[in-house]
């Protein structure tokens, strides 16, 4: 197995470098690729000064701040070009995904296309956030299940291991790829072509350190999405 571990950013710098420590410190042989948005804080300096110390560490830089899933997309097509890798894998960058968990997590990706660290199997959790988040992300996914008829208990969690000849087989240019919705409908598409899918328990924190980006307009679009999104999935099915 050959992964690459693709980090979107946008003002990441307080957690960037710790995560790519323990990440570094879990799987060291891992290539880490972070896409950052221009962040004005200097998470792209930062990451550029990471990179000259350590080959396996590449930022790729994008001009302005366009959302996560286009930043993913720009992710997944820069590491489609290598054609020595098998795996990519999606993480946060504000170390609310412990590193600590993908040894286990590369074990079953062997056996499994997508392998996801979920907060909703038995043993998983979710750490720091408010009632009404969690009560939000739990009932969220699970209608986003039962309307598009998701193989996943953890619809829009964003750490997981992708094989690479499934992720070949999506149309980019065919997804809508505005906010955590992308997550969703990149699963989605991914059963549509026959991955198979396996969750594994983890604990979710709260980000370690900056500001969050849930704002209360970031709140009402993610509703939005989350209310709309499975149905586009239902129809298109």
């Amino acid at each position: 197995m050959k992964p690459c571990i693709i980090i979107p950013t946008y003002n990441e710098a307080t957690n960037i470098e710790p995560l790519i420590e323990r990440i570094i410190k879990f799987v060291p042989e891992t290539q880490i690729l972070v896409v950052d948005d221009n962040s004005p804080d200097g998470t792209g300096s930062l990451v550029s000064d990471i990179a000259k110390k350590n080959k396996r560490v590449t930022l790729l830089p994008r001009e302005n701040k366009s959302g996560l899933g286009v930043a993913y997309i720009a992710g997944f097509r820069h590491v489609l070009t290598d054609s020595s890798l098998t795996h990519i894998v999606m993480m946060d960058a504000d170390q609310s995904h412990d590193p600590a968990y993908l040894p286990a997590m590369f074990n079953l990706a062997d056996e499994y296309d997508v392998v996801l660290g979920s907060r909703y199997v038995s043993g998983g959790k979710t750490v720091g956030w408010e009632l009404w988040r969690k009560a939000l992300s739990y009932f969220g996914n699970l209608y986003a299940r039962l309307v598009a008829s998701l193989p996943v208990n953890d619809c829009t969690g964003g750490f997981n291991i992708i094989n690479i000849s499934k992720l070949r087989q999506i149309d980019f240019d065919k997804m809508n790829v505005s906010g955590y919705a992308f997550i969703m409908g990149l699963k989605f598409l991914l059963a549509q072509n026959g991955a198979t899918f396996k969750e594994i328990p983890i604990t979710f924190h709260n980000r370690r350190g900056g500001e969050s980006k849930m704002s209360s307009g970031a709140i009402v679009r993610y509703f939005n999405e989350g209310i709309l999104a499975p149905w586009k999935m239902r129809f298109r099915k």
